[in-house]
């Protein structure tokens, strides 16, 4: 890749990423699916913002992201199931409203490899990962 930005900032080399704490990688990860699927939403449906909103909700939680991390776990490579275990394992100080402390702890995991990906620029496996799941 010769250009050395994603369009919002500086593309971060593997290791610069994977240094970051996993909690600040899920942080941006969370930004990362979210925007994918409004993405996804406002392109594909003709509705009110606040209808796509109610969509996006549904679909962007712990619950439904600790599924997608257990779908997704298997084909995760060797690097994003370190990243993905970080995340998992970091010490969040709170935990998401209505859901459970272990599908919290796997949307943190799943979260963390998502902003791995995007900070080192690897968007091409962002929608492979994302892609099915999310289909149209």
């Amino acid at each position: 890749m010769t250009n050395n930005n994603i369009g919002f900032g500086k593309i971060l080399t593997e290791k610069e990423a994977a240094s970051l704490n996993p909690l600040v990688l899920a942080y941006v990860g969370d930004a990362v699916e979210s925007l994918f699927v409004r993405h996804r939403l406002a392109v594909s449906h003709d509705l009110k913002a606040g209808e796509l909103h109610k969509l996006a909700s549904d679909k962007v939680n712990a619950h439904e992201q600790a599924v997608l991390s257990d779908k997704l776990f298997d084909i995760l490579s060797d690097d994003e199931k370190s990243v993905f275990l970080r995340g998992r394992n970091g010490k969040a100080h709170h935990k998401a409203k209505n859901q459970t402390g272990a599908d919290y702890r796997k949307a943190t995991g799943l979260e963390a490899v998502l902003g791995y990906l995007y900070l080192t620029g690897n968007n091409e496996r962002i929608n492979q990962l994302l892609g099915n799941y999310y289909e149209d």
